[in-house]
């Protein structure tokens, strides 16, 4: 176990913003405080933390140009922080971990790979493989744990991966991968604790719903189909990704406004999505409040919905029925609207809402004839990613005294 009195840093980094958390190593894992840095490289960088234990929020402007600056704000804040002297390992959330199929120690090599594979993830990767390195060089002799959102989703059956293109690409690691993993490995969890292990065995849909926006077909607790694919650009649309696409249009875009490989890049992760089709907010609380106005925020409201009821009746054929649909993220936890508009006609697959528990986010929020249950869970990928980091480095540690021994 980690010695007494020790903590545990997460970090969930992309080339925009920065989430960390501090917990204090238990059974399970207690949060001592928790924030981020949002807007990175832009002129109004925001810096925000929680802190539990003295129960304030804090939040101001920093000036952060550039990714670099950002984390060696966050480093050198983390320092003067009472409890960092007792960090003893940092979870790292790394979005793209190709075949990596659960969490891993960082040493050099997995670097190396990571650096190898970023051009997969550029909207994610070369962010995180540089915190690590900053926080290696600047914090020496702690243990770091690359926590990889792929790796749930290593149990898709091969039917699921393919992708129909030339297998030279598939030789060279083109493939669907899935994301949102550390996201659906709580949920799971979760599943567990509130409605029995053997029921969380069944045929269930997650729906993690947020700015990113994604859904994973469950069997047995194992993922056998999800919407994400090659990158967390696909699937469904969300913020201000595209989700999938005709090929067919990105040859048009790119080729009608002279976009390059970077540009293209840009445009279907930064300024499609919601955010593309209303052409005013990729946040869905603010097209809520438009869409009685806006018929463009009514049309990108409508398309979320629609793509999502698409995807949970497509997942219903790959699992030949359904027995539990879960709401999670920022919208599905938040959003009873969305929930009922995305629910809204299926009752011939036996879902049915009770719009009262619906209306008060209530834990199940399908009716108790429903053959369908409908649920709600908040996530939390940091917790999830304290508790892998904890399991890997008490196991680290056992075995090096094994060693010695």
């Amino acid at each position: 176990m980690l010695p007494e009195n020790s903590n545990i840093l997460t970090i969930n980094g992309g080339s925009s913003s920065i989430k960390f958390a501090m917990y204090e190593m238990a059974k399970t894992p207690k949060l001592i405080f928790s924030g981020c840095i949002n807007r990175i490289g832009m002129a109004t960088t925001t810096f925000n933390v929680s802190n539990l234990d003295l129960d304030e929020k804090k939040g101001y402007e920093i000036y952060c140009p550039g990714f670099y600056e950002a984390a060696i704000f966050l480093i050198l804040w983390l320092k003067r922080q009472a409890g960092f002297d007792r960090v003893k390992c940092i979870g790292h959330r790394i979005v793209h971990g190709k075949a990596h199929s659960c969490a891993e120690v960082i040493d050099a090599t997995l670097l190396k790979e990571l650096k190898l594979i970023k051009d997969y993830d550029p909207e994610h990767l070369p962010a995180e493989i540089e915190i690590i390195e900053l926080f290696r060089q600047r914090c020496l002799g702690i243990f770091q744990v690359a926590c990889f959102d792929t790796a749930f989703h290593a149990t898709l059956p091969r039917i699921a991966k393919i992708l129909p293109i030339p297998r030279r690409f598939d030789q060279a690691g083109v493939q669907k991968y899935g994301f949102h993993g550390l996201s659906y490995a709580y949920l799971v969890e979760e599943l567990k604790k509130t409605i029995g292990v053997e029921e969380a065995k069944g045929r269930i849909i997650l729906a993690h719903l947020g700015n990113g926006a994604s859904l994973v077909a469950l069997k047995e607790g194992r993922s056998v189909e999800t919407t994400m694919g090659f990158t967390p650009a696909g699937g469904c649309v969300m913020g201000s990704r595209s989700g999938d696409l005709d090929p067919g249009v990105a040859w048009f875009m790119m080729k009608s406004e002279g976009l390059n490989t970077k540009q293209f890049n840009h445009l279907i992760n930064h300024e499609a999505g919601l955010l593309g089709v209303s052409e005013t907010s990729a946040d869905m609380q603010d097209l809520l409040q438009k869409e009685s106005s806006d018929e463009r925020a009514a049309e990108a409201v409508a398309l979320f919905c629609y793509q999502i009821k698409k995807w949970i009746g497509s997942f219903m054929a790959v699992l030949s029925g359904l027995d539990i649909l879960v709401f999670s993220g920022g919208i599905g936890e938040n959003a009873p609207i969305i929930r009922s508009r995305i629910c809204k006609g299926l009752g011939f697959t036996g879902i049915e809402l009770d719009e009262e528990q619906n209306e008060q986010n209530g834990f199940q929020i399908s009716k108790a004839e429903s053959k369908i249950k409908v649920l709600v869970i908040p996530t939390n990928e940091e917790l999830m990613i304290a508790k892998c980091t904890a399991d890997l480095y008490n196991d680290f540690k056992s075995k090096e005294r094994q060693h010695k021994n």
